[in-house]
């Protein structure tokens, strides 16, 4: 094709539209004008990703295994019938060691909190919903899953579904600028909202600004009407820094998250929300404080000192 005046003048043509629906969409948020395009995409697009996943990896078979457990009273002795049969699927490579690992820990995890959950395989990551932490798991619609459920796993809250195919969905990552989730204080059920900050620590704003808070204290969601987007008491992160209090209505705290939002592999959508509220349940074992070495000195007398009854001169 020569470059001509009229290919160079399409080509301008066509940046500056698919600019402008960028900046539609950025500003739309999850009313964007083309919020149908995206979902119509996603219904196109997540049979095929799906089905390369399942081709190149045998464990994507045995993870769509987990499947609601029924009744709330039997839901974790089902959890644990299909990891039984999970690992009979497994193979026996370190990498598939590895992700049997996950999933063991991901439903005692969903157990403890008495969540029901749809498990999932992260297919793909990036930037494909505008400049935001994304990821696409290999559920969707025809697998129970909808839009504003809780996504979380082995760690603890990995973030929301925002937008569901037949096949996949998108999950926006807890640590994504436009991410918030109420959350409450271990013990002291002080209660605040997180944002996410990309790979910074989450930013937590505390409703009391006198909030008698330290490093090393723990958060969980507190729940949201309904139970969407967050189911209570899912694990969130630990403080790791305390802003001055400074007389303010609020409370700064940043908070490490529990989930490692690099190297996500298998999650697990709740798609039955726990009969009441696990409160603190959920969350890992303190670690136990390292124990500060001590040093003895004990002084011993000489054998001359002993005999005469006095030190020796």
């Amino acid at each position: 094709m020569r470059d001509t005046k009229e290919s160079r003048l399409l080509l301008v043509l066509l940046i500056a539209i698919a600019f402008a629906l960028i900046t539609v969409d950025i500003r739309g948020g999850k009313n964007s004008p083309v919020d149908g395009a995206r979902q119509a995409a996603a219904t196109v697009f997540g049979p095929i990703e799906n089905g390369v996943s399942s081709a190149v990896d045998p464990v994507g078979n045995a993870v769509s295994a987990i499947r609601d457990s029924g009744e709330r009273h039997d839901r974790l002795a089902a959890l644990e019938k299909e990891n039984a049969a999970l690992k009979a699927k497994l193979g026996s490579d370190d990498r598939n060691r590895s992700r049997l690992g996950q999933l063991d820990r991901m439903l005692k995890l969903a157990g403890d909190g008495q969540y029901g959950i749809k498990g999932a395989e992260v297919i793909a990551i990036g930037a494909a919903q505008g400049f935001s932490w994304t990821i696409t798991i290999d559920a969707g619609a025809n697998d129970g899953i909808k839009r504003d459920m809780t996504v979380l796993n082995a760690d603890g809250l990995v973030g929301r579904v925002t937008t569901v195919g037949p096949d996949s969905s998108t999950v926006l990552l807890a640590n994504d600028p436009d991410f918030t989730v109420g959350t409450r204080m271990e013990g002291s059920d002080e209660l605040g909202f997180a944002s996410g900050q990309g790979d910074r620590p989450l930013r937590v704003q505390l409703l009391n600004g006198k909030a008698d808070v330290k490093k090393g204290d723990r958060l969980v969601t507190f729940g949201s009407e309904a139970d969407k987007p967050f189911v209570p008491g899912v694990p969130v992160g630990v403080v790791s820094r305390v802003d001055p209090s400074g007389g303010d209505l609020t409370r700064t705290v940043y908070v490490t998250p529990f989930v490692g939002f690099t190297k996500l592999d298998i999650v697990g959508v709740v798609v039955q929300a726990p009969k009441k509220d696990p409160r603190d349940e959920v969350l890992p074992p303190k670690p136990k404080p390292t124990p500060t070495p001590t040093v003895t000195v004990t002084v011993t007398p000489s054998a001359d000192a002993t005999a005469t009854g006095r030190p020796q001169q």
